[in-house]
């Protein structure tokens, strides 16, 4: 197919903090050097932050680093931190962790509770003030090699095939993007860096990639129980102790709560459902009192990165590299990658840059530096503090696992590194028993007042998505979902996905599986906790998919 080509001298793939961060920081190298270097970046949705999902609270570190005077330029960070919990919840109970005995690591004194996807806006309007140029509503489809096999741009995808893969009179091909490098910040689990995994072999297998599921809705509460700049995260009740996970609730803004759960891909039962579990933690008599008389205004979901250090894959490849959650930078038990994923687009960016005002102009040698540069910064000495955190919570369990993580973040504290680093067991796919090893979880159906139902919440989701185009999500083998998942699993898709896409249905007298394509808010986690990795999620049509505002 005759197609378009576009070339710039930097690619970037995904218009969230890592890939804004090296766009920003690349424009101000070139421009500081009196250079015309051209960036293009990618973004999958309508718009700059429309599927961009956090809790969020933001530490600035890095934001003050690459725009030191982002409050005098408006930035959204406007409610800073005031009060800071951490607490064990029971059915009925929640016991508050003294603060002194919090590690400093997991405090929140300095930073912002903020909407990220604004943030990641704002930040768009920074990268166009300096020549950035962003395309939304783009999806990177395919991979684009050279003769000799290395990174030379990427795909984008066709617009205007109908369900089964027609070209209708809106076709319109996708275009050829080229540079001598392509920054990949898709965030976790990405379908490009999937193929660029594969094609490059850049992970082992004893570095299996770790996630987990983060469901958020947003409220506005009554104004006597809103308390701006009230942070709590709590774990326990409603999850097993063997299942990893926690809970966050945030005050910020006009009467605005932000309140979500995050719960470990690895979990064992594939009768849990994490949007279920969600859905019962609201009961708790805490928050139940929060939100009562409030109104829910927004909902998402999507998979976080957790493997940390254990989990990186080669960060660099011939013609590119992997910035942000691509790679994986979330602190787990601080709840936070952001600022980590945009400092690593800096570094990313700052090797690039070098390239195009060093002689030699090695390509391959001077990608080089940005994983040493990495491995020399702030970032890795984070997650290095933490490598053993989420290994902890997998082996032993929240309370025992949790409380062996708490002294060795006190250790760390105090320079001191305990000689081992625990690998990761097993990838998130592999954990889950056979039904008949699993004990039924019975959910209490939702009052649609303070607990809802998954076709209501993702209303909320403002997802647009045009009917008549192929399906995004593509199943390997067609027999596996009834032969294999529902016989012996009975069929977790239906449970672990938070958007109602996947059903069993009974066609002929035959059980089969429906794919509600239309519902699909791009988790991701389908793709990632399917037993035997039969769903492979790809782009749709560029700008299908959420429109989050302000979550």
């Amino acid at each position: 197919m005759q197609r378009d080509v576009m070339n710039y001298d930097l690619l970037i793939i995904g218009a969230g903090p890592a890939g804004l961060g090296a766009a920003i920081r690349f424009k101000q190298l070139a421009n500081d050097a009196g250079k015309e270097l051209s960036v293009c970046v990618l973004e999958k949705a309508a718009e700059v932050g429309a599927q961009i999902i956090s809790g969020a609270v933001i530490d600035p570190i890095a934001l003050n680093e690459l725009i030191p005077d982002w409050k005098e330029k408006g930035a959204p960070l406007k409610i800073a931190v005031t009060e800071d919990k951490f607490q064990f919840m029971t059915t009925d109970k929640a016991w508050t962790m003294p603060h002194y005995l919090m590690p400093p690591l997991m405090k929140n004194s300095g930073n912002y509770i903020a909407s990220l996807g604004e943030l990641c806006f704002w930040l768009a309007g920074q990268a166009e003030e300096l020549g950035v140029e962003i395309y939304a509503g783009f999806s990177a489809q395919e991979a684009l090699y050279d003769e000799d096999g290395n990174l030379m741009g990427v795909i984008t995808g066709d617009m205007g095939r109908d369900a089964q893969g027609q070209e209708t009179a809106q076709f319109v091909a996708g275009i050829e993007i080229q540079a001598p490098f392509t920054l990949v910040a898709e965030g976790a689990r990405g379908s490009l860096a999937r193929q660029l995994e594969s094609h490059f072999n850049l992970r082992d297998a004893d570095r299996p990639a770790k996630f987990g599921l983060g469901i958020k809705e947003i409220w506005r509460i009554p104004e006597q129980q809103h308390q701006p700049g009230y942070v709590s995260h709590s774990f326990g009740w409603p999850l097993a102790d063997d299942t990893g996970g926690g809970a966050f609730v945030y005050h910020y803004g006009e009467q605005l709560v932000s309140i979500g759960m995050v719960v470990h891909l690895d979990y064992s039962n594939p009768y849990l459902s994490p949007f279920e579990e969600f859905q019962r933690f609201k009961t708790h008599p805490q928050i139940r009192s929060m939100l009562q008389g409030g109104k829910r205004l927004s909902y998402g979901a999507r998979a976080i990165s957790e493997g940390g250090l254990q989990s990186l894959p080669d960060l660099i490849f011939p013609g590119g590299a992997f910035i942000g959650c691509s790679a994986g930078m979330v602190n787990v038990p601080k709840i936070k990658g952001s600022h980590n994923a945009m400092k690593s687009g800096m570094l990313a960016a700052e090797s690039v840059f070098d390239y195009f005002t060093a002689t030699t102009g090695d390509s391959k040698r001077l990608l080089m530096e940005y994983p040493i540069k990495l491995n020399a910064s702030w970032v890795w000495e984070e997650l290095e503090k933490v490598r053993n955190f989420k290994p902890m919570l997998s082996r032993f369990g929240n309370l025992v696992g949790g409380a062996l993580a708490g002294m060795e973040l006190w250790l760390s504290h105090f320079h001191i590194k305990l000689p081992w680093t625990l690998q990761h067991q097993q990838a998130d796919h592999e954990s889950l028993k056979l039904k008949s090893q699993a004990k039924k979880i019975d959910y209490p159906k939702a009052d649609g007042k303070l607990t809802f139902d998954r076709l209501s919440s993702i209303d909320l989701s403002n997802i647009v998505h045009d009917d008549n185009q192929p399906c995004h999500l593509q199943l390997k083998d067609k027999v596996v979902p009834i032969a294999v998942n529902l016989k012996e699993y009975d069929a977790p898709e239906q449970r672990y996905c938070p958007a109602g896409v996947y059903e069993i249905i009974e066609q002929a007298g035959e059980p089969s599986l429906q794919i509600n394509a239309q519902n699909c808010i791009h988790c991701k986690t389908c793709d990632i906790k399917d037993p035997k990795q039969n769903i492979v999620w790809v782009p749709p049509e560029g700008g299908s998919g959420p429109v989050y505002k302000g979550i």
